[in-house]
């Protein structure tokens, strides 16, 4: 298998070029076509829904927040006409309602963010069509093989180091 980035020859089956460190542990799955999807991030997926399966959306969450808004005002006209026992009932579905809307507002924004950062697909097979004729190669040289990465950093293990003296002078 070769290194599509240094055209080195590397083992069958390792993960990374012996030269240059590139990733080709995917190589022999592109050369046979047989690809491995990426597993679906949810941020990528189209329709997030919420509990009830429904997609979340900015007129669901103003929906909510409106009708704790209403519910807010109600107690208050409760508390005003009725008295004192049913309006303090009527702040617990307000204030659950303004809540729920504004956790659907952050999370829809919050997808749109992260919407906005994914870029966007490419087709990874290009057609027969568009794809550019390649250079023809001259197969008659072939490079001499690269020295590997650690072979400079392996060869000085057994020698040691140099090492310099610095002379101090003392103050007089």
């Amino acid at each position: 298998m070769f290194c599509p980035k240094c055209a080195t020859q590397n083992l069958e089956g390792v993960s990374f070029c012996r030269v240059c460190g590139a990733n080709i542990s995917l190589i022999p799955q592109a050369m046979t076509g047989h690809m491995v999807q990426p597993p679906v991030d949810e941020a990528t997926e189209e329709n997030c829904a919420g509990k009830k399966g429904k997609p979340l959306t900015l007129e669901a969450s103003f929906k909510n927040m409106f009708m704790g808004v209403a519910f807010v005002i109600i107690a208050i006209a409760l508390s005003r006409s009725i008295g004192a026992a049913w309006w303090f009932w009527m702040l617990i579905p307000a204030f659950s309602l303004m809540g729920k809307g504004v956790a659907q507002y952050m999370r829809v924004k919050e997808r749109e963010t992260r919407l906005a950062m994914v870029p966007p697909r490419v087709a990874a097979i290009q057609s027969p069509q568009t794809a550019p004729t390649p250079l023809p190669r001259r197969t008659d040289e072939l490079r001499p093989p690269v020295s590997s990465v650690t072979e400079g950093t392996t060869r000085h293990l057994g020698v040691e180091a140099p090492t310099r003296h610095f002379e101090t002078h003392e103050p007089k």
